[in-house]
This record gives structure tokens, sequence and C-alpha cells, in this order.
């Protein structure tokens, strides 16, 4: 799990250790971003990642920050119960996933923990987190991959694969034990045919990799996959963003639409929207359910998804950044409204234009609690209360997590 990087010691910053300093920490807590935290007899804070709190280790220094360092792992002295094997043979040198070494229950406590830390800390709210819902399959769920290389040297094409934790530099991934079998099934010929074809590639380049609920394999960003959720089915570009753990995705969509139902308006707006994954699914709860989404081809293909499930209570708009809200034919206060925003959340502007639009309950869907809840203190600052807040665990074995919450502002 040792790291070596020679470049590191020229931009080393001086104290409190020494570069490459061996330390005995106790692991004490977990940071959202997986890394064990442990503190010496002086306070200051050591961050060692792929370890399990409770555990004695010996970590090498490699970085003193302004009021932290961070080290490698050398060696666990006193490993917890809950430490298991993990099942892929890189792990701790791929930065694609951090708690493999860590019983799936107790990544599911630690998860839960770090949103209720976060909701406290960031938006200083206190609030009951409902347990995380787990994924069906804890391995071989993603759908999609994505790995990089870089620009070929002397005609050949150096590791195909992620980031190291920490670093800039590859790692070569023959196998990846979080991704479908499918991939897998066919990533040796996939890192053949990029190696046999090197001198086509004047700079490095990232593959896509998707299989979808028909076993087919797409690695062009404009095939058409096809995801099964329950009883529907939804058409998208494989380069397209939809979720990429489809074992979960049923038990996902139904917590949203019984979210939604449970708010007893009449209409429902999908604010990004993308193919339609959350206004149709919800769609039976609703007398109409309105998608918006910037981007007009993912418009197309949400049209396309109604027509193929037969569902006629649903529309989509191609909204204008500057006024999304503004060809809605529903009022705010009749209105739920769901939002699945990237990772970087809620722009200021959209959420003026939200509140403004003034529904009386919005479910936000976030893959980066943090993001969210920056924004929730802009809800609550609005005059939305926060009601319910339900984790989804669509990233087993990474520190990655789904969470939903409701806010209203309803006082029942």
């Amino acid at each position: 799990m040792t790291q070596n990087n020679p470049k590191k010691k020229n931009r080393f910053r001086p104290g409190p250790f020494e570069y490459h300093e061996e330390i005995e920490l106790e692991i004490s807590s977990l940071t959202n971003m997986g890394q064990g935290i442990a503190r010496t007899n002086e306070n200051w804070v050591v961050l060692v990642p792929f370890c399990v709190p409770g555990e004695k280790v010996i970590a090498r220094i490699y970085s003193n920050q302004k009021n932290y360092s961070e080290a490698d792992l050398l060696k666990v002295i006193s490993p917890s119960p809950t430490r298991v094997q993990p099942e892929c043979k890189i792990f701790g040198s791929c930065g694609g996933c951090q708690y493999q070494h860590i019983d799936y229950a107790e990544q599911l406590r630690w998860k839960k923990m770090q949103v209720e830390e976060l909701l406290l800390h960031m938006a200083g709210v206190k609030c009951k987190v409902d347990e995380v819902t787990q994924s069906p399959k804890k391995y071989a769920y993603r759908t999609k991959l994505t790995p990089h290389f870089n620009k070929p040297k002397g005609g050949e094409v150096g590791p195909i694969g992620f980031q190291q934790p920490g670093r800039r530099s590859l790692i070569d991934v023959e196998i990846c034990p979080i991704a479908h079998q499918g991939i897998n099934d066919n990533l040796k010929d996939i890192r053949k045919e990029v190696r046999n074809n090197a001198s086509s590639y004047k700079r490095g380049s990232t593959l896509l990799i998707r299989v979808d609920s028909n076993e087919q394999l797409h690695t062009e960003p404009d095939s058409i996959a096809v995801e099964k959720v329950g009883p529907m089915e939804f058409h998208f570009p494989a380069g397209s963003f939809f979720q990429n753990n489809a074992s979960i995705l049923e038990d996902f969509t139904d917590y949203v639409k019984l979210e939604a139902k449970s708010s007893g308006q009449k209409y429902l707006v999908d604010a990004y929207c993308g193919a339609g994954l959350f206004s149709l699914t919800s769609a039976s709860e609703f007398e109409k359910v309105i998608g918006i989404e910037v981007c007009v081809h993912s418009i197309k293909w949400a049209n396309f998804n109604a027509k193929v499930n037969q569902i006629s209570n649903a529309s989509f708009l191609a909204g204008k950044v500057e006024d999304l809200f503004k060809d809605v034919a529903v009022r705010g206060d009749e209105t739920i409204v769901v939002i699945d925003p990237p990772r970087k959340g809620c722009s200021e502007d959209f959420l003026e234009q939200l509140f403004t639009f003034s529904p009386d309950t919005v479910i936000y869907v976030s893959c980066n609690p943090a993001t969210q809840m920056r924004d929730l203190k802009l809800f609550l600052k609005s005059g939305f209360k926060l009601k319910r807040v339900m984790p989804f665990d669509l990233f087993p074995q990474t520190k990655h997590l789904e969470c939903v919450m409701t806010l209203s502002r309803k006082e029942h």
C-alpha cells in the first residue's frame, strides 16, 4: 500500500514531521473522502488511507499541510475486527476504491455517520438520518467504466487504468472487481486493441466501456444503451449520464416516487431530468409530470422513453439556463420539484429561480453530500425545513454516496 514519489520531497513543507518519517498512530475516525483520521499527543491531525477506526498503524509522512499531515499506510499493528480481505489485488494502489478493506455493514455505518457530521458541521442541522439503503450487489455492480491512458511514449501505451490515490500517475488495471462482469469479460481485448493501435493516439485518452440490461457492450458515446428499472426501460446514449449501479435503481426511484407522492401535490417537476429517470418512474402518482433539461439532446431521449413506456402525462422542456421555469404551466404551490444536479451542486442562480417558483416540496438527490449541504443552507434560509434524509449506497467499496433530502415549507 505504500507509494513512493521522490519528486514530492522537493516540494515538502517543513514541520511538524520530516519527509518519510515513520510514526505509530491510532485511527479514530474516517473522513468523507475515505481517509483514516489520527491525532498525535500534540493534537495534530494525520490522515492515512486504507485504515479502519480503532486500528493502530505505522504510517509514513509524505506531506505537511497548514493544519494536518498526510501519510501512507505502512503496516497495521492491531487490525480492526471489521477489517476484511479486499477482493482487488491492486486495492490500495488504485484510487478507484477506498473501502474494500472494511466489512460492508461497517461501510454503511460510517457513511451514515458522515452524512450526520456533514449536516451538523456544514449546515448547522441536527437531523435524524435514515439507515443507508444498501446495494443488492456489493461487487460487479458498475455498468460503466472509464479507464484512462497517457500519451504513448516510444510508440507504446503505458498503464491503462486509474489514478493512484493522492498521485497523478496511473496504475494499470487489468480487471476491476466492482465493474460488471460483462465489462471485465471484454476489458482484456479492449486494452489489447489500444496497445496494438498505439500509433493512432497523438495524446492520452479516456475509454468508455458500458454494459446495459441487454448485456450489450458499448464503447462509443453515441451508441444507444438500454437500462431496465423495474418494469420500465430507458434508452440513452452510452456516453451520457445515467446512474451506473442498475442493481439498486428500482429501490432508489421507488423511494423518490413514494416521497414525492406523500407530499399530496398534483404535479411533479423534474428540474434536471436527463433521460427522464425520476419523472417517468414517478409519473403514475401525478396528474402531470414535467421534465426540464438544458441539454436538448437529453430531451429527445426523455420523450422517447415516455413513448416506449406508454406514459402519456409527461412532457419535457428544453429550459434556458436564465429562465428555467418560464414555460412550466403549473403553480408552484401545487407542485413538488425533484432535483438531481451534477457533483458541483446547484448554482445560486438556479436556486433563486426555484425559490421564486415556490414549490411546496423539493426532493434533492445528490451524488455529493458536501455540495448538497452547502445548498441546504440556502433552502433553510428561504423558509424550507429539512424533513427527511435517506442515503443510498450506489457505490459500494468507495467513498461515494447518494443522498436524498426531502425539504418542505409545510410545518407537518
